[in-house]
């Protein structure tokens, strides 16, 4: 088994995915670099060293692709993952009418499944690492739906509540999860998408940095939900619970 602690990183080639693997690296970490985008993947991998890390192509809803990709970092690890981090998603903007079934369904089964995949490949490695953890990234639109990017909204749900179910069912393995609940972030991701009214209404404040220094805090931390610049908006809604639907029109939908 590897002597060092060692992450697995979905989406990894830039934004968020990429400053994580810096930022572990930096900590001592062996990384393990995973994307669809096998070319910036290797300008990475080039920049980290070869023997600080491993990187390949890998959808993450394709589940026979994520099964041989996992399978390929357990040999390079020994069998060891100390830390899954799913990051890899999409986000797609428009009235849900406007969009297409496919575009819908491209969503779910990357951001929803795609989790699925990772977790239940990567099991058997994560029992057999003591203390090992479940970090997926959330958002603040699994608070209360959001509208013109409804299902997306809904596969953070689905995440969130992944993430609060598999707390409680692998803690008799010794497996921690958690996950990442933030708002905008300004990564390739967000500048590639047409942008929502809600963006319009907001300021990305929150860097691919920060998050990466989030998650680097989740995996030494024993918190379920780690929120980055969400506290006002919370605590409004708790305090004010029968105020969500309208806080949430007005500050998403309201063109007027």
């Amino acid at each position: 088994m590897l002597d060092r602690k060692c992450i697995f990183i979905t989406g990894a080639a830039e934004g968020i995915g990429r400053a994580t693997a810096l930022h572990f690296v930096e900590k001592g970490w062996y990384v393990g670099l995973f994307d669809v985008n096998v070319e910036k993947l290797k300008v990475l991998a080039q920049e980290i060293g070869e023997e600080r890390c491993c990187y390949l192509q890998m959808d993450v809803s394709k589940t026979d692709e994520v099964k041989k990709t996992i399978a390929h970092f357990g040999v390079q690890t020994g069998g060891r993952m100390d830390v899954l981090f799913n990051n890899a998603g999409i986000y797609r903007v428009g009235c849900f009418e406007e969009m297409s079934i496919e575009e819908h369904r491209n969503t779910i089964s990357i951001n929803v499944m795609g989790v699925l995949n990772c977790i239940h490949s990567a099991f058997e490695m994560l029992k057999q690492t003591p203390a090992s953890h479940i970090i997926s990234m959330c958002s603040s639109s699994a608070v209360y739906g959001m509208p013109e990017i409804a299902t997306y909204s809904c596969s953070k749900f689905a995440v969130r509540a992944i993430t609060e179910a598999l707390d409680i069912e692998f803690e008799r393995h010794d497996i921690s999860v958690s996950d990442i609940m933030v708002g905008y972030v300004q990564t390739p991701l967000l500048e590639k998408t047409p942008v929502s009214f809600s963006l319009q209404r907001s300021e990305v404040k929150v860097t691919a940095e920060q998050v990466a220094e989030t998650v680097w805090e989740a995996v030494h931390g024993n918190k379920l939900h780690w929120r980055i610049n969400l506290k006002l908006m919370l605590f409004i809604i708790w305090l004010f619970p029968f105020l969500k639907r309208s806080l949430m029109k007005r500050s998403t939908w309201n063109k007027n």
